[in-house]
């Protein structure tokens, strides 16, 4: 255990000092001998005073792109949860022809990456673009549409979690005079909680740090999101690795905190779902 909390920590830390430590290198002790703050002023867009006094701004902006990475993240997150929680409940509780054919279906697209589909995304979403400007390339809500279609195996494992509720609780709720929907929103999803939880945990840390798809759709500055912008400060020379350190950190934030408030339902979540075909 000790050694597995060692390997899990020493990154971090590693991260942390080259973060601290002044100039751009990735080389020299945990703990650095002298402590700079430069690369922070960097990643919180701090000015530096110039030669004259005069401030000068860092030219790439590292927390606009932190903003655009959360704002997709949490966006996609919501809508997955919205067709994946709807779908489930489709193929939980409902009878409709082709019904396991959908489902294996569903499970066959998910087996092949995204990167499968780069060039045909890219496509797609240029003639959109011509179309309809907001839901073309260099739109964040074209990422946030991307992000959200991969909902096949979310559909699954809510599917699993909704057929070891009782379909007599929702049958009672009918009686009592609720409607489907009503028993579907007000009984089903409160009970369906943990496993909504992880669900929008996972979707928001997917879609966070993601960068094939992000790469080929963003082109701006100003919508780039973390991960694409965070490659502007590599190069084949130089790479700017306190820079890039202290952005890292910055990333993790949005994750650490979500995960703070959702860690209650995490761990019943993580156990529940998928137990039934």
């Amino acid at each position: 255990m000790i050694v597995l909390c060692a390997m899990v920590t020493l990154p971090f830390l590693v991260t942390i000092s080259i973060s601290l430590r002044p100039g751009n290198f990735n080389e020299g002790s945990l703990i650095p001998r002298t402590i700079s703050w430069e690369h922070w002023r960097f990643a919180l867009g701090l000015p530096e005073p110039g030669p004259d006094g005069t401030p000068i701004y860092p030219d790439l902006t590292v927390l606009p792109w932190l903003w655009n990475s959360v704002r997709v993240a949490f966006a996609s997150a919501f809508l997955s949860l919205f067709l994946s929680t709807t779908g489930a409940y489709a193929f939980a509780r409902m009878r409709f022809a082709g019904k396991k054919a959908a489902l294996l279906g569903l499970m066959v697209m998910q087996m092949f990456p995204s990167v499968l589909g780069l060039v045909a995304i890219h496509c797609i979403f240029t003639r959109i673009g011509n179309v309809f400007p907001p839901l073309g390339t260099d739109s964040l809500w074209s990422l946030v549409l991307v992000y959200s279609s991969g909902v096949a195996m979310d559909i699954y494992l809510i599917k699993g979690f909704y057929e070891s509720i009782p379909v007599e609780i929702e049958e009672a709720a009918t009686v009592d005079g609720a409607t489907p929907w009503q028993a579907f929103y007000l009984v089903l999803l409160p009970m369906a909680r943990p496993i909504l939880m992880v669900i929008f945990l996972l979707e928001f840390m997917g879609a966070l740090m993601e960068y094939p798809v992000a790469s080929i759709l963003l082109h701006s500055q100003r919508n780039l999101t973390l991960a694409v912008g965070m490659e502007s400060l590599t190069s084949e020379y130089a790479t700017k690795w306190g820079h890039f350190a202290a952005a890292a950190i910055l990333a993790g934030l949005p994750i650490t905190l979500v995960f703070m408030v959702a860690q209650r339902g995490l761990v019943s979540g993580l156990t529940s779902g998928g137990t039934k075909g």
